[in-house]
């Protein structure tokens, strides 16, 4: 869908009350929002930093930057100053966008790394296995490969694994082997195909017990692979220590164990990465630690957000403070 045929767009932000009060955001803080989406929490963080803040909002989505181009200038009620600076791009390129902005260090950044409701339902992208669209499922159009070429043309074990691996899914050899026994009469080329092949590989009990819908975990694992999310997610974490300012504050929000279990980890090596034997009266490997975790148990959303936006049941608030 092109963009001119679209209407702007918002977004239920989840946590968004939470996001703003662990940020620590005053005016005059320099915040970050390294996945803008539909702007909900841009619009709120933007309202604790203003007047004299600065706000740098970056996506990888060019729907989510035009969209935010509209979004935030209708919010602010004039066209966006230079106290706003929207990126086209990965998040993990944030420290190339800070130089390029000329700046050293920043008070605060936060990820959501869920799908906006636009991307889901409205972008005709195929991250979703409610609609019948095309295979897509890139968040960067300019990325060559789609889910569809990842579909028929990845090995059956190399399909395996990535549904193992990315989408924790107990059948996924059994998936991919009727995935490639499909795709040998005719290409995979559909969301709704593929969700045919792995209902037919469900066992009925399964299909009428489990929780959420039998193609949840494949989705997932196609999208995790499409756009390499782990690996820029790892590449951002080993930045974060160099672009946070002293007491700046780093808050992710994650909505599967994958992801959540890099920033649990992440802030725990910061917090306690001595490597000395427990045993030693002292540290000897030289350790400081670089962050303290904010909160020791991540911040879920509370049964009544969850009742207003059931999309925001899985989401998961970390929080780390730089010492």
């Amino acid at each position: 869908m092109a963009y001119n045929d679209m209407q702007p767009f918002t977004h239920i932000s989840v946590l968004q009350e939470e996001v703003c009060h662990y940020l620590n955001l005053k005016p005059g803080s320099i915040c970050v929002d390294g996945t803008l989406g539909g702007c909900g929490h841009a619009r709120s963080i933007i309202k604790y930093i203003f007047p004299n803040g600065r706000f740098i909002g970056i996506d990888q989505d060019i729907d989510a930057i035009k969209n935010a181009e509209v979004v935030l200038s209708k919010s602010l009620g004039n066209l966006i100053d230079n106290r706003i600076n929207i990126v086209h791009g990965n998040f993990s390129e944030l420290p190339k966008f800070l130089d390029l902005l000329g700046l050293t260090g920043v008070d605060a950044i936060l990820l959501d790394l869920g799908l906006s409701f636009h991307q889901l339902m409205e972008s005709q992208r195929g991250f979703s296995f409610q609609k019948d669209e095309f295979l897509d499922m890139r968040m960067d159009n300019r990325n060559t490969t789609t889910a569809a070429d990842i579909i028929n043309q990845y090995s059956e074990s190399a399909l395996a694994d990535i549904f193992f691996k990315y989408g924790e899914e107990r059948m996924s050899k059994r998936i991919a082997h009727k995935i490639v026994e499909k795709r040998t009469v005719s290409p995979i080329t559909t969301t709704i195909d593929l969700v045919n092949i792995v209902k037919q590989v469900m066992p009925v009990k399964l299909l009428k017990t489990q929780k959420i819908h039998p193609a949840t975990r494949i989705f997932q694992a196609l999208r995790i692979e499409v756009n390499g999310e782990l690996e820029h997610l790892k590449n951002f974490i080993a930045n974060v220590p160099n672009m946070l300012n002293k007491g700046g504050r780093l808050c992710v929000i994650s909505f599967h164990s994958l992801e959540d279990r890099v920033v649990k980890h992440s802030i725990r090596s910061w917090e306690n990465g001595c490597t000395c034997h427990k045993n030693l009266p002292e540290c000897l490997c030289g350790f400081v630690p670089k962050f303290k975790a904010v909160v020791r148990k991540p911040i879920i959303p509370s049964q009544k957000e969850i009742n207003l936006n059931p999309l925001s049941r899985s989401a998961k608030l970390r929080v780390a403070e730089k010492l």
